[in-house]
């Protein structure tokens, strides 16, 4: 279930970037990556309604037409279906809202001026393009994407689930409650501050249900997907190696520690080499000896350096520079090497310099195939209740804490004082757990991979000693567990990450197909409000 303590506890695997200092050229990359990012993600969360209000009212006093021309023009063709261009400014709006939700203080990073019009900023200079024909394009295309999944859904039979129905349902309450807060005298006047000219609870809502049919049919078909032994097999032997896990440490040194600013760039590096040379040689048989080496550096004085120990990374997390050396299979604990960062820039004369940036010290401690099972167990959670909420965070005090122990620590002497059998256990979870996500089925987690719970939750399911009918009590930041240890579950971790891959692939190629083949004819957008600012208090 999207319940918080599911959805919000599967953490996922931190790329090790944290901890290594970045390169120009791989900020350069990662920001790169971002931008393709937000433009792929048809709908990365379109069914939000708005929460970066304050943004938006400020534009509000510019209706003031009965907005027939933006309901009447035509801005897109889907295949057979037209919208116009009100229709096409819900996706247009959501799509700057999400950006702008999710990067809001940090949209300069992109080269977005938040103070500015979006069509007086340029974001690509080569193409001509403003930051308005951007978010007008990813619109465009999140349109597509929906219409073409909404169409398969409905000719596969698909039918919004009943959170699905219900989420349609209480919408327009929301929304009544909404332009009350703000002060609109209707729903249609808050619609239209928020989205333009044009803008009505009917094609709104006509809008969210797309929304939610598609949203809902993608996920289920992407659940849907299973593959035999076989080709979980085939998929393996491609590249085994990225099925693994790896722990080991590593230093980095930054050339640019080194010498004074009339040194060269060479020289610089050349220095750095030298010293990822001496704490990696012959003498360095443990990470202790590394780093009482990488803190004997006389660049090191003064400060207390070290190394960062790597636990069981996965090789998708693995430093990109260093993931060809760690994942060589004839790898043994012991082996250590110095990997040179680089970046390429082009001088006057167009010609590439390449320059090295540093070097990456490596020490190798073991690899791990991830071949042992994934868990099933049951919770039933006591969560925390009351609270003080500052900045969007609850902090709970100590006897809020205690009195859900107190609960927790009673459904356990229940259980045990009664039958003590997993469905007795179950029973208690339907009747007592605030896990929404669980409490139907009492309690039960199933095929849970490592990382996916909140730590404390995590550790306790993959203990080495664990056993079929363990029971334990584990404090998480929602409050405190009862757990029920059902046992291993019939796929491994490694299963469990080929079939993630299988499946990632299947879902791209269909989504991919079915957006593809449906037809997309860009009309006339010049009622779109391309002039809008995004903050208010510059």
């Amino acid at each position: 279930g999207n319940d918080t303590m599911s959805a919000s506890s599967k953490k996922k695997l931190r790329a090790e970037e944290n901890t290594a200092k970045l390169t120009e050229k791989q900020l350069a990359q990662q920001k790169e990556d971002k931008k393709v990012k937000i433009y792929t993600t048809a709908f990365a969360a379109v069914l939000v309604i708005l929460i970066a209000i304050a943004a938006f009212t400020g534009i509000s006093r510019s209706i003031s037409n009965s907005g027939s021309r933006e309901k009447k023009t035509v801005a897109l063709t889907l295949g057979d279906t037209t919208l116009s261009n009100a229709e096409l400014s819900y996706y247009y709006m959501d799509t700057v809202n999400n950006f702008y939700s999710q990067n809001g203080a940090y949209a300069m990073l992109y080269g977005l001026d938040t103070s500015k019009s979006l069509d007086q900023q340029v974001y690509d200079a080569d193409a001509g393009t403003t930051w308005a024909d951007y978010f007008l394009t990813a619109a465009e295309q999140s349109a597509r994407a929906i219409y073409a999944l909404a169409t398969e859904a409905q000719a596969q039979g698909y039918t919004l689930s009943e959170s699905e129905q219900s989420q349609l349902d209480s919408m327009e309450s929301m929304l009544q409650l909404y332009a009350q807060v703000y002060g609109f005298k209707d729903v249609d006047s808050y619609l239209k501050a928020m989205y333009g000219n044009g803008s009505s609870l009917e094609t709104y809502k006509e809008y969210y249900r797309l929304n939610l049919l598609a949203s809902g049919y993608q996920t289920q078909y992407r659940d849907s997907l299973t593959y035999t032994a076989d080709q979980v097999k085939a998929k393996d032997a491609e590249n085994p190696a990225s099925y693994n896990s790896y722990t080991y440490n590593q230093y980095y040194i930054s050339a640019s520690r080194y010498l004074d600013e009339n040194a060269t760039a060479e020289e610089k590096a050349a220095a750095a080499e030298a010293d990822a040379k001496a704490v990696t040689g012959e003498d360095i048989t443990s990470v202790a000896k590394l780093d009482a080496a990488i803190a004997a550096l006389p660049v090191n004085a003064e400060t207390s350096a070290s190394s960062s120990s790597m636990t069981d990374q996965r090789y998708t997390s693995v430093n990109s520079l260093i993931a060809q050396w760690i994942s060589d299979s004839s790898r043994k604990e012991g082996d250590k090497t110095y990997i040179a960062s680089t970046s390429t820039t082009t001088d006057e004369n167009g010609s590439e310099v390449t320059t090295v940036s540093g070097y990456y010290v490596v020490y190798f401690i073991s690899a791990n195939d991830n071949s042992f099972p994934l868990v099933n167990v049951r919770h039933i959670l006591s969560g925390f209740e009351g609270g003080t909420t500052e900045n969007g965070t609850t902090t709970y005090s100590d006897e809020e804490k205690a009195a859900a122990k107190e609960k927790a620590e009673e459904w356990l002497d229940e259980w045990e004082s009664g039958a003590a059998t997993e469905e007795s256990f179950a029973e208690l979870a339907k009747a007592n757990s605030t896990d929404t996500g669980s409490k139907e089925n009492g309690g039960l987690y199933e095929d849970v991979y490592p990382g996916q719970m909140v730590s404390a939750f995590n550790n306790w399911c993959f203990d080495s000693t664990r056993k079929p009918g363990d029971t334990g009590i584990v404090e998480t930041t929602y409050g405190y567990h009862v757990m029920y240890f059902v046992g291993s579950a019939q796929d491994t971790y490694r299963e469990y990450l080929v079939k993630s891959d299988l499946a990632s692939e299947d879902y791209s190629n269909w989504y991919n197909t079915l957006v593809d083949n449906l037809s997309m004819t860009v009309g006339d957008t010049s009622y779109m409000r391309k002039n809008i600012t995004l903050s208010t208090n510059n």
